[in-house]
């Protein structure tokens, strides 16, 4: 049942996650009724550990142990219920028996060259692998479950175990440095039981270290080694954990690839083939797919003869899996996918007592999360915010303010202030584990979550070097209803912008401002000392706009046009009409300077039509002059860009217009049309598919001419010279122009 590295000294090596290893260290602790129980884990965490017996504590659970200086410094240890670490340590607490921790201690392991040490580091390789195959498995992962996992009878695997993973580590080479400090310590702390007078110790470990602790070795050897190692301080807690934290795909080092699966098999021992299969039909069916009764037994048989036909002893997860897609699925594997992500892998987020030791910031978010009813999940559910609901409005100022502190619990959606008003906000919220971390890093700043948060804000404002940081800080403390640091951002906003003469910078720091000022009045934020601030940039801006638009190359221009965009965007919201008209005799200003970059006055133009300041006649001449055989066709392309960018109304319903293009595209000689191409897709690429096909029909169907042209008719032209064209207008438009005119 076990190794014996001296008298009474049983050492059980497992899987760190595996239902089989659990029900395995259960059947040999029972059999064992060891005086105390040792377990591969932080002994920095020993004194949490009674807290695992607590009602309240529902797996999946982890350890965190973090550095007290440094609180990035973390490591996680989970626990699921099929743990095999977590079933000992259940035994032991519910007999009353004294267990601990025996890993190298945390304080050892996060101390900066520790660290370093441990990323120089080449991962260890699977172990496993050439027994996998030998026994003719693609991988470990299926060949451990078949042998370990889903075995029900335990006698003689752990001695199978570690005779196996002695051959493997005889082959493996040298151990690396921080494998064999942790297992030095490891063999410190049987040595220090036993020295305590414990007659039968039970060791639980990870299958690799189980040779190294069952090997004699001189103790003064492990010393030196231990010897002199860096420390630091370190705290822990035990926090939620969830399934798919436990995967692979996590990244975590000690994952299991299904542990949904791994828990049905730990809590369905008896038929868990056909319950499974049932499992996933209740899934299924709760996705409106059908499912029969039917289709589940078929499903059974069909796991079973695959299981035979491959030669395996038990069914398991790949012929479940392989059944599942061809008769419930019926070959299709989107909803395979489906019952990975939510029975394979599972979900649901684990639970901690409230006795916990944790920082004052965790406990006070804790606190908000139970009053505003929005408790940590790890599911993502969208939050639709009405903000003149107090409770919605508790919630956005929540996630606001956890934002600020960089705890990113939730995201906003796609900005939908502007289109269903300013009450509304869209979250999409999804507590991570490792979240848990950066509370701890945010508690540096505060013990209460406002308190933390302010003072993350009113560090940031001392340290920002820009303007639009600012602002942008600005905005945030606005929407997370800071009070007491919107005053210290405004402070630094007025003495930076006073001092700021880049001219691009201020246009960038503008529509925070505005927004602010917008949306204050639903946070209840005084808006006239933000409203002079704006007045004075705005007077900065209009001054220094056309210097900043001219001698721009092609990448600048662009950057321009997105600030220009931005900006006139927040001059609407403003809704101010003195600075509105202030706005569009700027713009015309770009309008008629030849300097300015062709993407900027055609930008410029099409913004002042949208405001309805420029006249249909007036259109038609500024258009023949910047489409003109003059303008290098490549400046002329990009005024075409920056004219038409938005809609291609603009373009449908000016005749003038219109007729500028085509004999602007007309005029072109093949050679240049062929450079220009590319440019003028892109002018249209951003048209939606039906404006696309009402210029195509346009195209089809002219109209008369504005300015004395003759109308032209469809029945005046020619088929041949027709067909010749349409294709190159069809690559223009992205549309087909092959129809039969008429």
């Amino acid at each position: 049942m076990s190794a014996e590295p001296g008298a009474g000294v049983h050492v059980l090596g497992v899987r760190h996650h595996g239902p089989g290893s659990a029900r395995g260290v259960r059947s040999a602790l029972e059999a064992l009724q060891p005086d105390v129980v040792l377990i591969e884990g932080p002994p920095d965490a020993d004194e949490l550990l009674p807290l695992a017996a607590q009602a309240g504590m529902k797996p999946p659970v982890a350890l965190l142990v973090y550095a007290l200086d440094t609180p990035a410094h973390a490591v996680f240890y989970p626990f699921a219920v099929f743990s095999p670490e977590w079933q000992a340590i259940q035994y032991a607490l519910g007999r009353s028996l004294p267990v601990r921790f025996i890993d190298l201690p945390q304080a050892h392991q996060l101390v900066p060259e520790a660290l370093a040490q441990e990323k120089a580091e080449p991962p260890r390789e699977d172990a496993l692998a050439g027994l996998a195959r030998a026994a003719g498995h693609e991988d470990s992962e299926g060949w451990w479950e078949q042998l370990i996992e889903q075995r029900q009878d335990a006698r003689g695997v752990f001695e199978a175990v570690l005779e196996a993973m002695t051959a493997v580590r005889e082959v493996g080479g040298d151990i690396p440095p921080r494998e064999a400090l942790r297992e030095a310590h490891m063999r410190r702390c049987i040595r220090q039981a036993r020295k305590e007078g414990f007659q039968r110790i039970a060791v639980v470990c990870g299958a690799w270290h189980a040779p190294a602790l069952v090997q004699a070795r001189p103790a003064r050897e492990d010393d030196a080694l231990l010897k002199g190692l860096p420390k630091t301080k370190v705290a822990a807690t035990w926090i939620p954990w969830t399934y798919d934290r436990l995967g692979w795909r996590s990244g975590y080092g000690a994952g299991v690839e299904s542990p949904g699966w791994y828990a049905h098999l730990w809590l369905t021992p008896e038929r868990p083939v056909s319950t499974w299969a049932a499992r996933i039909a209740q899934l299924l069916r709760g996705e409106g797919l059908d499912a029969s009764s039917a289709s589940v037994i078929e499903t059974v048989r069909l796991a079973e003869a695959l299981a035979a036909l491959r030669g395996r002893s038990a069914v398991g997860l790949g012929e479940l899996r392989d059944a599942a897609l061809s008769v419930l699925c019926e070959g299709d594997a989107t909803p395979l996918a489906l019952v990975h992500d939510r029975l394979e892998v599972g979900t649901g987020l684990g639970e901690v007592p409230s006795d916990v030791p944790a920082v004052p910031l965790a406990r006070d978010l804790a606190a908000l999360q139970k009053s505003l009813r929005l408790p940590p999940t790890s599911e993502s559910k969208l939050q639709e915010l009405d903000l003149r609901k107090e409770l919605d409005r508790g919630r956005s100022r929540l996630l606001h303010r956890l934002r600020l502190l960089d705890i990113p619990w939730g995201t906003p959606e796609d900005d939908t202030r502007n289109a269903k008003g300013t009450f509304r906000e869209n979250w999409r919220v999804k507590w991570e584990p490792e979240l848990a971390v950066r509370v701890v890093e945010a508690s540096l700043f505060g013990n209460t979550v406002e308190s933390a948060a302010t003072s993350r804000v009113r560090a940031r404002a001392a340290e920002a070097k820009e303007l639009d940081t600012l602002t942008a800080l600005l905005e945030a403390s606005l929407l997370a209803e800071l009070s007491a640091s919107i005053d210290t951002v405004l402070g630094h906003v007025q003495e930076l912008s006073t001092r700021s003469a880049d001219v691009p910078k201020l246009m960038e720091a503008f529509p925070p401002l505005v927004r602010t000022v917008r949306y204050g009045s639903v946070r209840e934020t005084p808006t006239e000392p933000i409203l002079a601030i704006i007045h004075g940039l705005l007077e900065r801006i209009l001054i220094g706009l056309p210097g900043a638009c001219v001698a721009l190359d092609e990448d600048a221009a662009r950057e321009r046009h997105g600030q220009l965009s931005a900006l006139h965007a927040a001059m609407v919201l403003l809704e101010d009409k003195e600075r509105l008209e202030e706005w569009s005799h700027a713009l015309e200003g770009l309008v008629q300077r030849d300097a300015v970059h062709g993407l900027l006055r055609g930008a410029a133009l099409r913004l002042r039509v949208e405001m309805g300041h420029v006249e249909d006649a007036a259109l038609g001449p500024l258009a023949r002059k910047a489409l003109s055989p003059a303008v290098p066709p490549a400046e002329a392309a990009a005024w075409l860009e920056g004219l038409v960018t938005g809609s291609a109304l603009l373009l449908l319903h000016r005749d003038d217009l219109w007729a500028a293009l085509d004999g602007w595209l007309s005029g072109l000689t093949r050679e240049t049309f062929v450079e220009q191409l590319p440019l003028v897709r892109r002018a249209f690429s951003r048209f939606g598919a039906a404006e696309r096909r009402a210029m195509a029909d346009r195209i089809r169907r002219p109209a008369t001419a504005v300015g004395g042209a003759r109308s032209v008719r469809t029945d005046d032209l020619d088929p041949e010279r027709v067909a010749q064209v349409l294709p190159v207008l069809s690559l223009i438009l992205g549309v087909r122009l092959d129809e039969n005119l008429g």
